[in-house]
Protein backbone atom coordinates (compact mmCIF):
# COMPACT_ATOMS: atom_id res chain seq x y z
CA UNK A 1 0.00 0.00 0.00
CA UNK A 2 0.89 3.50 -0.26
CA UNK A 3 -0.55 6.94 0.21
CA UNK A 4 -1.50 9.04 -2.84
CA UNK A 5 -2.70 12.34 -3.03
CA UNK A 6 -6.56 11.12 -3.54
CA UNK A 7 -5.94 8.62 -0.78
CA UNK A 8 -4.77 4.93 0.25
CA UNK A 9 -3.72 2.75 -2.50
CA UNK A 10 -3.33 -0.76 -2.92
CA UNK A 11 -0.99 -2.64 -5.14
CA UNK A 12 -2.28 -5.90 -7.32
CA UNK A 13 -1.00 -7.63 -10.14
CA UNK A 14 -2.95 -9.36 -12.99
CA UNK A 15 -1.71 -12.66 -14.05
CA UNK A 16 -3.65 -13.44 -17.54
CA UNK A 17 -7.37 -12.07 -16.31
CA UNK A 18 -6.85 -12.53 -12.38
CA UNK A 19 -6.33 -9.68 -10.09
CA UNK A 20 -4.17 -10.75 -6.95
CA UNK A 21 -1.86 -8.71 -4.27
CA UNK A 22 1.80 -10.23 -4.71
CA UNK A 23 2.46 -13.77 -2.96
CA UNK A 24 4.58 -16.98 -3.67
CA UNK A 25 5.86 -20.15 -2.05
CA UNK A 26 7.95 -20.42 0.99
CA UNK A 27 11.25 -21.71 0.09
CA UNK A 28 13.13 -23.82 2.50
CA UNK A 29 14.87 -22.41 5.46
CA UNK A 30 12.52 -19.35 4.93
CA UNK A 31 10.38 -17.84 7.22
CA UNK A 32 6.69 -16.81 5.79
CA UNK A 33 7.43 -12.89 6.17
CA UNK A 34 10.63 -13.23 4.81
CA UNK A 35 9.35 -15.30 1.79
CA UNK A 36 6.57 -12.49 1.70
CA UNK A 37 9.25 -9.60 1.09
CA UNK A 38 10.75 -11.69 -1.70
CA UNK A 39 7.78 -12.58 -3.78
CA UNK A 40 7.06 -8.67 -4.02
CA UNK A 41 10.15 -7.87 -4.43
CA UNK A 42 10.67 -10.71 -7.47
CA UNK A 43 7.08 -9.63 -9.03
CA UNK A 44 7.16 -5.89 -8.54
CA UNK A 45 11.32 -4.84 -8.03
CA UNK A 46 9.93 -3.40 -4.33
CA UNK A 47 12.36 -3.67 -2.29
CA UNK A 48 11.61 -1.08 0.32
CA UNK A 49 8.27 -2.35 2.22
CA UNK A 50 7.92 -1.27 5.56
CA UNK A 51 5.77 -2.94 8.26
CA UNK A 52 4.29 0.19 9.67
CA UNK A 53 1.36 -1.70 11.29
CA UNK A 54 3.02 -4.61 12.81
CA UNK A 55 4.25 -8.22 11.81
CA UNK A 56 0.37 -9.31 12.19
CA UNK A 57 -0.78 -11.50 8.89
CA UNK A 58 -4.20 -12.50 7.77
CA UNK A 59 -4.30 -15.91 5.54
CA UNK A 60 -7.01 -16.10 2.77
CA UNK A 61 -9.92 -19.09 3.03
CA UNK A 62 -8.26 -22.82 1.30
CA UNK A 63 -8.69 -22.63 -2.40
CA UNK A 64 -7.12 -24.02 -5.43
CA UNK A 65 -6.85 -27.68 -3.88
CA UNK A 66 -5.96 -26.23 -0.42
CA UNK A 67 -3.82 -23.70 -0.74
CA UNK A 68 -3.94 -20.72 1.60
CA UNK A 69 -2.15 -17.30 0.91
CA UNK A 70 -0.51 -15.27 4.41
CA UNK A 71 -0.60 -11.33 3.80
CA UNK A 72 0.96 -8.73 5.35
CA UNK A 73 0.10 -5.09 5.33
CA UNK A 74 3.12 -3.12 3.70
CA UNK A 75 4.08 0.48 2.91
CA UNK A 76 5.50 0.94 -0.06
CA UNK A 77 7.42 4.86 0.51
CA UNK A 78 8.12 4.92 -3.69
CA UNK A 79 5.05 4.31 -6.05
CA UNK A 80 7.44 3.09 -8.54
CA UNK A 81 6.65 -0.56 -9.92
CA UNK A 82 9.18 -2.73 -12.70
CA UNK A 83 7.55 -6.17 -13.57
CA UNK A 84 10.43 -7.94 -13.95
CA UNK A 85 11.25 -11.41 -16.23
CA UNK A 86 11.24 -14.11 -13.85
CA UNK A 87 14.16 -16.21 -13.93
CA UNK A 88 12.49 -20.12 -13.57
CA UNK A 89 10.09 -18.79 -16.32
CA UNK A 90 12.02 -16.37 -18.70
CA UNK A 91 8.88 -14.16 -18.91
CA UNK A 92 7.08 -12.12 -16.43
CA UNK A 93 4.84 -13.94 -13.94
CA UNK A 94 2.94 -11.09 -14.13
CA UNK A 95 0.87 -8.47 -17.63
CA UNK A 96 -0.18 -5.64 -15.22
CA UNK A 97 -0.07 -3.69 -12.21
CA UNK A 98 -1.94 -0.98 -10.95
CA UNK A 99 -1.82 0.77 -7.61
CA UNK A 100 -6.00 0.87 -7.02
CA UNK A 101 -8.44 2.57 -4.31
CA UNK A 102 -10.68 0.05 -2.12
CA UNK A 103 -13.44 0.55 -4.01
CA UNK A 104 -11.44 -0.68 -7.23
CA UNK A 105 -9.58 -3.66 -5.46
CA UNK A 106 -13.21 -5.04 -4.25
CA UNK A 107 -14.21 -4.87 -8.04
CA UNK A 108 -10.77 -6.54 -9.35
CA UNK A 109 -10.48 -9.17 -6.75
CA UNK A 110 -12.20 -12.20 -5.72
CA UNK A 111 -13.94 -12.98 -2.90
CA UNK A 112 -10.56 -14.38 -0.69
CA UNK A 113 -8.84 -12.03 -1.23
CA UNK A 114 -11.85 -9.62 -0.73
CA UNK A 115 -11.85 -10.42 2.94
CA UNK A 116 -8.36 -9.63 3.22
CA UNK A 117 -8.63 -6.22 1.84
CA UNK A 118 -11.16 -5.24 4.24
CA UNK A 119 -8.53 -6.46 7.09
CA UNK A 120 -6.06 -4.49 5.52
CA UNK A 121 -7.82 -1.12 4.99
CA UNK A 122 -9.46 -1.29 8.88
CA UNK A 123 -5.53 -1.76 10.02
CA UNK A 124 -4.41 1.53 7.99
CA UNK A 125 -7.70 3.11 8.89
CA UNK A 126 -8.77 2.10 12.31
CA UNK A 127 -12.53 2.77 12.90
CA UNK A 128 -13.16 4.83 16.28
Amino acid sequence: MRPFPEGWRYLVLRAYRNWDFPKGVVEPGETPLAAALREVREETSVDDVELRWGDEWRDTEPYAGGKVARFWVGLSPSARVRIPVAAGLGRPEHHEYRWVSRAEADALLVPRLRTVLAWADAKIMPRT
